[in-house]
């Protein structure tokens, strides 16, 4: 009844038109609210089972409005696992937006690379995730539905869609797989080792349980990290959430040009 709840009042205050995409927004990227045409804003507040917001530099709102022609939703924020020990804390936000249609979704992050050919300032697109905190937003589901195929869980044609406008615009797109681990704590340069042993290119506390929901929801998933640092033990920078703010600020205006262009294209 929330998921019905929520698509109702989304509807009432924004209307039914069709919503091409939904777009989740990492630390720093809530600004590209403010590419959108003709928005309305729904604060999570009045959504029943959106995420309270907690984080420095994640927004609190549901924005559903034009960029590039297209309608889409965009979620200023998520809940971490880290803020309240919850894997399924995104569950009802990315139920509501199945709900309403929406059969795109893509998500963003802010990440650490723990290979020297992708360097802070970079975007990498996520090709695929390894699950290191073996944590799974669907547990407790019920019904043969919750075994989830994640093989190409980052759509192909999306994609490769992404490499082809990055391409043609001098964007810089590397690609590779994305880690999640759960924080807040930053990663210790053992575990950074082990990590690369895993065969990753890049690391964060998000967006692997919004990918395994969204697939669950059947939409397509498309990922991209902004790399904020290197790895601990990787160079001398000093991380913090701070550091993490301050990089995207200074760069995320290629993440934003990608994402609409990206958008254009749907």
């Amino acid at each position: 009844m929330t998921a019905k709840y929520n698509m109702r009042l989304i509807q009432e205050r924004a209307g039914d038109e069709p919503i091409a995409a939904a777009l989740v927004l990492g630390s720093g990227f809530a600004a590209l609210g403010d590419m959108l045409k003709n928005p309305v804003t729904i604060n999570y507040d009045a959504l029943q089972g959106f995420p309270g917001g907690g984080v420095t530099g994640h927004g609190k709102d549901l924005l559903i409005g034009y960029l590039e022609g297209k309608r889409v939703a965009l979620l200023t924020g998520r809940a971490h696992y880290y803020e309240h020990g919850n894997a399924a804390a995104m569950k009802m936000a990315l139920r509501t937006l199945a709900g309403l249609g929406i059969d795109t979704l893509m998500l963003t992050n802010a990440a650490g690379s723990i290979v020297e050919d992708i360097q802070p300032g970079d975007l990498m697109q996520i090709t695929d995730h390894i699950n290191y905190s073996g944590l799974n937003p669907l547990i407790g589901e019920v019904g043969d539905k919750r075994f989830v195929n994640m093989a190409n869980a980052y759509d192909p044609t999306l994609r490769q869609k992404a490499l082809d406008i990055a391409e043609r615009d001098s964007l810089g797109l590397k690609q590779g797989v994305y880690t999640w681990y759960s924080g807040p704590s930053f990663e210790t340069p053992a575990e950074i080792r082990m990590i690369q042993g895993f065969g990753a290119q890049a690391v964060g506390m998000s967006t692997v349980p919004e990918c395994i929901l969204g697939r669950y929801y059947d939409m397509r998933v498309w990922g991209c990290s902004f790399i904020t640092n290197m790895g601990a033990g990787m160079s001398d920078e000093h991380l913090s959430h701070d550091h993490t703010q301050t990089m995207v600020a200074s760069g995320g205006e290629r993440m934003q040009s990608l994402l609409t262009k990206m958008i254009a294209e749907l």
